[in-house]
This record gives structure tokens, sequence and C-alpha cells, in this order.
């Protein structure tokens, strides 16, 4: 134990596992059959973050900036492999937009907090950099993953609505304006939504963090307004961009619909 601190066991995350078995009863009596998924998930979590938690140790103590954006380019592309895992859609090259999105977007906000908002020096600086292009990449995923999985779905079932536009001389643009507009609300909804809650229904997990560190509580407050506020931007960014990419890739030369 430190000042303001205290340490955790192993003894006592072994306890904290056993809260882990309240979702496991569930399953099994209700005959949910989540419990493999539960089991592969307690695995990865031990397994990602002592690995994590390691190569920070490494990190912060080598302070070199290739090896800083080397973990953070792993980080975001890993984040592109889960969105891409999650939207199903055969037909539609969406993966490069959606990897160009993720890049810009996310390296641009956590580079601008880091830079400008919290003026660390240097702006690579791997105890900052590292855990807000984490925060900016694990929370906008699924904003975007909402957002593609809206707009694909909406383009399916709108499908005759948006071709009989085009037979009525629309371009891919004005064909799709409504559903391109109802993506990307799906997609920044949830961020809007943590604004009005937060402080009040939940605490968030930065600002916990800190005050469980020991941080005083006004300060961690002030980092978790940044955070918010980098996460609402992060997500429109992000989404707007691949909506961008991806919408015109849902149309061939001849202006056919490509979704399946």
């Amino acid at each position: 134990m430190t000042a303001g601190f205290i340490s955790i066991s192993w003894e006592q995350l072994l306890i904290a596992l056993g809260l882990v078995s309240v979702s496991g009863a569930v399953s099994l009596y209700y005959q949910l059959k989540l419990e493999k998924d539960l089991a592969v998930g307690v695995v990865r979590t031990f397994v990602q973050l002592l690995a994590m938690g390691y190569l920070l140790k490494i990190l912060f103590g080598l302070n070199n900036a290739f090896l800083v954006l080397g973990l953070y380019a792993v980080m975001t592309l890993f984040s592109v492999h889960i969105v891409h895992g999650r939207v199903k859609q055969k037909g539609i090259p969406y993966l490069l937009p959606t990897t160009t999105a993720v890049l810009f977007s996310y390296t641009l906000i956590t580079i601008l907090v880091t830079k400008l908002v919290i003026g660390t020096t240097p702006w690579w600086d791997p105890q900052y950099f590292i855990p807000i292009g984490g925060m900016v990449a694990g929370n906008s995923m699924n904003s975007l993953a909402l957002t593609l999985e809206r707009f694909f779905s909406e383009l399916k079932s709108r499908r005759a609505e948006v071709e009989m536009m085009l037979c009525h001389g629309a371009d891919y643009r004005e064909a799709t304006a409504d559903i391109f507009r109802n993506a990307l609300r799906a997609g920044m909804i949830p961020a809007i939504n943590s604004l009005m809650g937060v402080g009040l229904v939940s605490l968030p997990g930065m600002m916990t963090g800190q005050i469980l560190a020991g941080a005083d509580p006004e300060e961690a407050v002030r980092y978790q307004i940044v955070v918010m506020f980098m996460l609402v931007a992060s997500t429109a960014l992000s989404s707007i961009i691949v909506l961008l990419l991806v919408r015109r890739r849902s149309f061939s030369p001849a202006m056919t619909l490509l979704v399946k």
C-alpha cells in the first residue's frame, strides 16, 4: 500500500473472479449456452491486460517515440479488426475505408488532446498518449460498428426506394441522404447519451481510477471532462469519414447498388 493507493493482491483478484460466477450460474440455469464465451472472455481479460501492463512498464522505461507509436498503431488496427468482425457485409470492400477513418480520426484527436489540451512534452509521452489513444479507440470503435451496421441494414431494407430514386435521376448521394443521416445519428447517439448521464448516473472509468489512485477529485473531474469531449469528437469524425468513403463503394460505376 502506498499513500492514497491500496494494492490488489493475486488472492484478491481471485476473489473478484468469483463475481463472474454469477453470470456463469445465470447462463447455466437458463441454458443460455454462454459459459464458453464467458470462460474465454475471462482468460483473455487476464492475459491481455497482464501482457499490456508489463509492456507499458517496459515502454515507460524506454520512452521511445517509435515504440509508443508502434504500440498505438497495433491498438488502432485491432479496433479495425473488431469492427470488421462485428459488421457482416459481403460485396462491399469497407475494410480500407474503416482503416483510413480510424487511423486519421483517432490519431488526430489523440494528438490534439495530448499536445494542446493536456500539454504533454513530448506529445507522444507514453504515460498519456497510450491511455488516451486506447480510450479513443476502445469507445469509438463501438460507435463505428453501429454506424456501419445501420448504414448497410438500411441499404438492404430500403433497396427498392434507393433504386427507384436512382432510376429517376438521383445520384448516390441523393438516393442515400436519409440513410446516411440515420446511420450517422445511430453512431453518435451513444456518445451523446453518455454526456447526459455522466456524473449523475455513472462515474466514468478514468475519473474513478484517478480517485482510487489518490488524485484530487477536482483534478480527476477535469481529466474526465476532456475524455468525454474527445470521445464525442472522435465518434463524430470517424463515423462521418467512414460513411463518406463507404457510401460511394456501395455503388458500382453504373450506379448499381452492391449491398447483398
